[in-house]
């Protein structure tokens, strides 16, 4: 069945987001906001501050709150004609001794391949790329290479003959063609080349001018970020709320895209765009633990520092035939949901998948299929693991920028993260022992107990007794005062 594919894009006073919608179903939301907008792909002048060679790493200052990381890996070799990265050695691989290739305060253009995540500073590479609607142009490169999404071999044959063509001996650096450019002529080819030349030539100015620790180029915004990356999947319709990003779309299309202006149309509606299609709803779900199936099973989501967990269980649903069809049918519905969820929640790293254990060999093999299937429209690189020992499904999803759930929520204050709290009864037996401490070591004419509702009823309730007898054993009354900001976990012995 063929796919039809919308981009919505909903513009507000500090935020836009743009979802990507197959068949009517959400597969990836994306959102960007004025105060953190991403920063991969964006150019920087930065510092060398540190250089620590038992990791072959450095840290570099780019303006950013926490300083960016640059590992050797990521350096490229000094080119004759490179005025850009002043400290890389020449002659060396990129795995040479760091302390060669780079030295603290040595000032080096970089660009963001992963936005900072966490406590983790923003990843850095000295190879840069820059992106047109048809070609990546690598200054630092020098072969012609077509994206593996282009899977016809004519097709491919015929764009890298097209491109050799439009290279000549003058021409530095090395190109990728984009699955975009699947079926573009040669004068398309041409064009997109010449503005990659004057992009790379400003780049290169902006370099020598610019301060330390500045923005050289900046990616794109979000929604024309939109137009160049998706709409080779065959985009159908391309909405947005906002006339003057509608505007600034129709611009960029006639520049780059000529076919795609008719389907680029201005929403002006009454009811919010993310509304109309129930997108408002899907990020409400997205941010959840749990996912239900439809056949009555659910998934449940942990995502965590080091990897994402996801747990598979059939619930209320106990199928028609015997427990081996149930956990199957269970297994494939999950597959295919869990692939979904990755785009919808941007999860990456480390993915472990525990589904429900399965005897036969076959049913094991069509699951880990149906898997591989249904990732295979994920734009993002995915590697699976068969099956482990202990049943778990081991895959991984590359990473470039923050989960939904790390960009919209931050660690509950109450938790602060650990997603649970110490129980009332808990909670009391620490505050007795905090009123026995504190009464040997201060005096006082009576003791005041701050606490949340729930911690002061148990006092009062099941802890009554407790509680006289130690009023008794310290000499002075205890009285109990309810404080509605406190947590549970969350109590002061005041001496009064």
């Amino acid at each position: 069945m063929a796919v039809s594919t919308e981009i919505l894009i909903n513009v507000a006073p500090r935020e836009s987001r743009a979802a990507l919608l197959e068949n009517g179903v959400v597969q990836e939301i994306h959102v960007e906001r004025t105060s953190k907008r991403g920063l991969v792909s964006n150019l920087y002048k930065g510092r060398v501050s540190r250089v620590l060679p038992g990791m072959q790493a450095a840290f570099v200052e780019i303006g950013l709150e926490r300083t960016a990381f640059l590992h050797a890996a990521d350096i490229a070799r000094r080119d004759a004609d490179d005025t850009l990265a002043n400290a890389v050695a020449a002659g060396l691989p990129p795995v040479e001794d760091i302390r060669r290739l780079v030295n603290p305060g040595d000032d080096i253009l970089v660009q963001v391949i992963k936005d900072p995540m966490g406590t983790k500073g923003a990843r850095l590479t000295t190879f840069i790329a820059l992106p047109s609607r048809y070609l990546v142009f690598m200054p630092r490169g020098h072969a012609i290479s077509v994206s593996a999404r282009i899977e016809d071999d004519a097709e491919r044959m015929r764009l890298k003959s097209a491109l050799a063509a439009l290279v000549d001996a003058r021409t530095t650096g090395g190109y990728i063609v984009r699955t975009a450019a699947q079926g573009a002529s040669a004068e398309s080819l041409s064009d997109d080349m010449a503005y990659l030349a004057r992009l790379w030539e400003h780049v290169r100015t902006r370099a020598t001018e610019t301060e330390t620790g500045s923005v050289v180029h900046e990616d794109l915004p979000l929604s024309l970020r939109m137009l160049r990356d998706e709409l080779a999947r065959g985009v159908t319709r391309v909405l947005v709320d906002s006339p003057r990003e509608h505007a600034a779309m129709l611009a960029f299309a006639a520049a780059f895209v000529p076919a795609a202006a008719p389907i680029i149309e201005l929403y002006g509606g009454p009811r919010p765009i993310f509304d109309l299609h129930g997108i408002e709803e899907e990020v409400t779900r997205a941010l959840d633990r749990k996912v239900p199936l439809k056949s009555g099973g659910h998934l449940v989501f942990d995502q965590t520092e080091s990897m994402t967990t996801i747990d598979v269980n059939t619930g209320a649903y106990v199928g028609h035939r015997n427990l081996e069809e149930t956990i199957f049918r269970t297994n494939l519905e999950a597959a295919v949901t869990i692939a979904r969820q990755l785009r919808l929640r941007n999860l990456g790293g480390i993915i472990i998948i525990d589904f429900i254990d399965m005897r036969d060999e076959p049913h094991r093999r069509a699951v880990l299929a149906a898997l591989e299937r249904a990732l295979s429209g994920d734009r993002a690189q995915t590697h699976i693991v068969s099956l482990s020992p202990l049943g778990l499904v081991e895959m991984t999803r590359k990473r470039t920028r923050e989960s939904l759930e790390h960009l919209l929520c931050e660690p509950c204050r109450s938790c602060e993260g650990r997603g649970f709290v110490r129980t009332p009864e808990t909670v009391c037996n620490e505050i007795f022992r905090e009123i026995v401490r504190q009464s040997r070591q201060f005096a006082s004419r009576e003791l005041l107990i701050l606490a949340h509702q729930d911690v002061v009823d148990r006092l009062l309730d099941e802890e009554s007794a407790t509680l006289a007898e130690l009023e008794a054993q310290v000499g002075r009354p205890i009285r109990l005062q309810v404080e509605t900001l406190y947590g549970v976990d969350q109590y002061d012995v005041v001496l009064v």
